[in-house]
């Protein structure tokens, strides 16, 4: 079954333009340029960046006229290594911003004991573990952030990601099992889960009435194998160019896009690809992506 073009709606991440996690990519690059290019590539909506002002009104008024919406937001927890408390008020003002914007899911990574950001660790062999005593404490810092997010008729979408305790497939499936489907829905990031020798058509065969929000994001084979074999740290292998969009790298997202339909999956499809501007031109890539998916999803 096709995906739905009224149901399924096709976004982009500001990373392309400008990281979050290693600004001296793109940060010259001013807020606008970067809407005003995601517009004229063609996508309906984005997830937000550290450039983006978080006043609603005023987000509302910069993307309005560029017919733009907000389709999510990251937000790191960090219930392994802090009081849930601290993570669970931070929570409610980031709910409290995207429910104003009209996003209806949250996504929320472990970001506690996370090498993720950490540039000078290599990312393969050194993700953390986490101890009975972690899981228990995520899981239940998760099922508060779902009763939160619910309060507003909105959902948290986990992220699996490189460098967090939850980067393998087996990860995924220990939390999947320990949380409840009601407060914890999942975000099936290709990129991440390809990366971490996983699937992502194994990840909606097994997860797919989880799965509420996607990133669609492809990986450079000859680059993932130098994170392996030179042992590079997340960060040097975003900055080497590990990561590209839908359409440049390695991953065939044709039965990606066939297996989310045939689920009869809605929401976002973002594609998210953080790259070095200087190599890759956003608004290049950012149509060559736009372009690839309606050509092998038919949205």
């Amino acid at each position: 079954m096709a995906l739905d073009p009224q149901t399924v709606k096709v976004g982009i991440a500001p990373i392309g333009w400008t990281n979050d996690d290693l600004p001296e990519l793109g940060g010259e690059i001013p807020f606008e340029q970067c809407i005003d290019e995601m517009a004229a590539a063609g996508f309906a909506g984005c997830e937000v960046g550290n450039k983006y002002p978080r006043d609603p009104k005023t987000l509302h008024a910069a993307l309005k006229p560029r017919k733009l919406q907000i389709a999510s937001a990251w937000f790191s927890s960090f219930f392994t290594t802090c009081a849930a408390e601290e993570t669970r008020m931070r929570f409610l003002e980031h709910r409290d911003f995207l429910h104003a914007m009209g996003a209806k899911v949250i996504v929320v990574s472990e970001s506690g004991q996370s090498i993720q950001g950490q540039q000078d660790v290599a990312v393969w062999p050194n993700k953390p573990e986490f101890t009975d005593t972690d899981w228990e404490r995520l899981v239940s810092g998760l099922h508060q952030l779902g009763e939160l997010a619910a309060e507003k008729d909105m959902k948290i979408v986990f992220h699996h990601h490189m460098g967090t305790g939850v980067q393998w497939f087996d990860d995924v499936v220990k939390l999947m099992d320990r949380t409840d489907p009601q407060l914890v829905s999942l975000l099936l990031d290709t990129g991440h889960i390809e990366f971490a020798n996983g699937s992502s058509l194994e990840m909606i065969r097994r997860f797919g009435d989880r799965i509420k929000h996607v990133h669609f994001k492809d990986l450079r084979p000859a680059m993932v194998e130098r994170v392996k074999t030179e042992a590079l740290s997340f960060l040097d292998a975003v900055k080497q160019g590990v990561f590209t969009v839908p359409g440049d790298g390695m991953i065939d997202f044709g039965p990606i896009a066939a297996a989310l339909g045939d689920i009869g999956y809605e929401g976002w499809i973002v594609v998210e690809a953080e790259q070095d501007p200087a190599l890759a031109p956003p608004l290049e890539y950012a149509k060559k992506a736009r372009d690839y998916i309606r050509q092998v999803a038919g949205i």
